[in-house]
C-alpha cells in the first residue's frame, strides 16, 4: 500500500504546475464538448431511424392487407366463374379490374416500403458512426484522466489520438460522410 502512495505523491503535489495537466483540461474540455453535441445529433438520428422503421413497417402492413384483398378478389372470381351464371359477368369484370388494381397497388407499396428499409440503413450507418465516436471519446477521457494521474507524456499523446479519432468520425457523421468501420460495429452491436 506504501508503493502506490509514493508513486501517487509526487505526480499529486506536481499537479498545480505541470504542463500536462493543463493539456489534459484542455483536451477534455474539448473532447466532452464535442461529445455532448454529438450525442444531441445521435439522438435525432435515432428519432429519424425510428420514423422510418415505423414507416417500413406500415408500408409492409398495407402491402399484406392488399394482397389479402387481391386473394379474396382472386377466390371470389374463381368461385364466379365456376358457376357460369350469365348475370355475373359484370361482377367478373368488377373483380377482375379490382385484382389489377390490386397489383398495381402492392407494386408501388413494395416500392416504398423498400425504400424506407434502405433509408433505416443509410440513417442506421451514421447512428453507428456516432456510437463508435461516443465509444473513443470515452475511452479518451479515461485515458486523459490517467495521463494526469500519472504525467506520462507519451499516454496523454495515445490519449490526445484516440481523441482526435473520435473526433474526426464525429465530424464526418455530421457531414454524412461514411467513414465506417464494420469491425469495430459488430464488437460494439
Amino acid at each position: 500500500m506504501s508503493d502506490i502512495n509514493e508513486v501517487m505523491q509526487e505526480p499529486i503535489e506536481n499537479a498545480g504546475t505541470s504542463k500536462i495537466n493543463s493539456m489534459v483540461a484542455l483536451l477534455v474540455a474539448i473532447t466532452a464538448t464535442f461529445m455532448a453535441l454529438c450525442n444531441v445529433k445521435d439522438g435525432n438520428v435515432v428519432q429519424a431511424m425510428s420514423q422510418a422503421q415505423a414507416n417500413a413497417l406500415n408500408a409492409w402492413s398495407y402491402f399484406e392487407a392488399k394482397s389479402t384483398k387481391q386473394a379474396i378478389a382472386e377466390n371470389s372470381l374463381e368461385l364466379l366463374k365456376l358457376q357460369h351464371l350469365p348475370q355475373s359477368e359484370e361482377a367478373i369484370k368488377n373483380f377482375e379490374k379490382n385484382i389489377s388494381r390490386y397489383e398495381k397497388e402492392k407494386t408501388a407499396i413494395k416500392t416504398q416500403a423498400e425504400g424506407y428499409q434502405k433509408e433505416y440503413d443509410a440513417i442506421n450507418l451514421f447512428d453507428d458512426q456516432f456510437d463508435m465516436t461516443d465509444a473513443l471519446l470515452t475511452i479518451s477521457i479515461a485515458m486523459l484522466g490517467i495521463a494526469s494521474l500519472t504525467q506520462k507524456r507519451w499516454l496523454l499523446y495515445f490519449a490526445g489520438t484516440v481523441s482526435v479519432t473520435g473526433i474526426i468520425l464525429g465530424i464526418t457523421a455530421f457531414m454524412k460522410i461514411s467513414l465506417h468501420s464494420d469491425f469495430i460495429s459488430k464488437i460494439l452491436g
